[in-house]
């Protein structure tokens, strides 16, 4: 009888050695263009801080003494007070107002089908080709029937009225993304269609409702045309128009200029700090289709 053939172990695979020089790219190719996208950006942040927190007539390039004059001066001579003021409360009740319409017309538009929806959402994306100041002049109207020129409540409303296409469009991608299942689950336990969408359907969309709610906030804080336009008195002015209005035909105090934008970019700042995780996040499971 024949002996059984050996088995043949095979040889562990060898691990790959390192890459040949010759296909890694040099560090300098990579180093150098990070480098000088580095230098556009960072430039501009440190030119206004210099411009803010050195002495009025300095030419140094080193912020050195700390002089913190003009910021008390715009905060105080120059309104920026009340300015913030008023842009914080145009931003939270744009952001509300927005969240809330879009939150109840994405849901219509996710789950529920009607001969002119599709229609409809072609409206909503060929408005937002249409530029803010096309609607200066049919908002004006409107609000001046209204007697709501020179209040805060015009600004707002028109903002919301901006963003809302968008907000809309994105928040019915996010409740797409949720299953429908979910919503017949808590049907079956007893739940109406409105508490089965708040217990189940609204925790799952904080990331989009983030990340719509930053949006109208932010765009709302810097958005110019419409407080310029809707509103006269002084201290019913916003931000970007009080940064506008540190600008003469004769003269330009910088520093006054750059402490203001450092007092506008504060807060935009630290909502992105705070919430760039859910932002991220948000606009990711918005974009895409559910």
């Amino acid at each position: 009888m024949a002996p059984a053939p050996e088995r043949v172990v095979p040889e562990p695979a060898r691990p790959r050695g390192r890459r040949r020089p010759w296909d890694q790219a040099p560090r300098w190719q990579i180093y150098l263009p990070l480098s000088v996208y580095l230098v556009f950006t960072l430039v501009p942040f440190y030119w206004i801080l210099l411009f803010a927190l050195r002495p009025a007539g300095s030419t140094s390039l080193v912020p050195w003494p700390l002089t913190f004059d003009h910021f008390e001066k715009v905060w105080t001579e120059r309104s920026f007070g009340t300015y913030f003021g008023n842009s914080v409360l145009v931003g939270l009740a744009t952001l509300v107002m927005t969240t809330v319409v879009a939150l109840a017309g994405g849901y219509a538009l996710a789950r529920f089908d009607f001969k002119v929806k599709r229609g409809f959402m072609l409206a909503l994306l060929c408005s937002q080709f249409v530029p803010g100041a096309l609607l200066l002049v049919p908002l004006f109207q409107i609000f001046a029937e209204l007697k709501m020129i020179n209040s805060l409540g015009s600004v707002i409303i028109a903002e919301t009225v901006f963003q809302l296409p968008l907000s809309m469009i994105l928040i019915s991608n996010f409740i797409k993304n949720v299953p429908y299942s979910l919503e017949e689950a808590a049907w079956v336990d007893g739940c109406n269609r409105l508490r089965a969408f708040r217990v189940v359907v609204l925790p799952l969309l904080r990331p989009g409702l983030i990340a719509v709610g930053s949006f109208a906030f932010v765009h709302s804080w810097n958005h110019f045309l419409f407080a310029l336009m809707f509103l006269n008195n002084q201290d019913k002015q916003t931000i970007p128009v009080g940064l506008n209005s540190l600008m003469s035909a004769d003269s330009v105090d910088l520093g006054a200029l750059a402490a203001g934008g450092i007092i506008a970019a504060v807060p935009v700042v630290l909502v992105f700090a705070f919430i760039q995780k859910w932002l991220i996040t948000g606009f990711s499971a918005g974009a895409v289709k559910g």
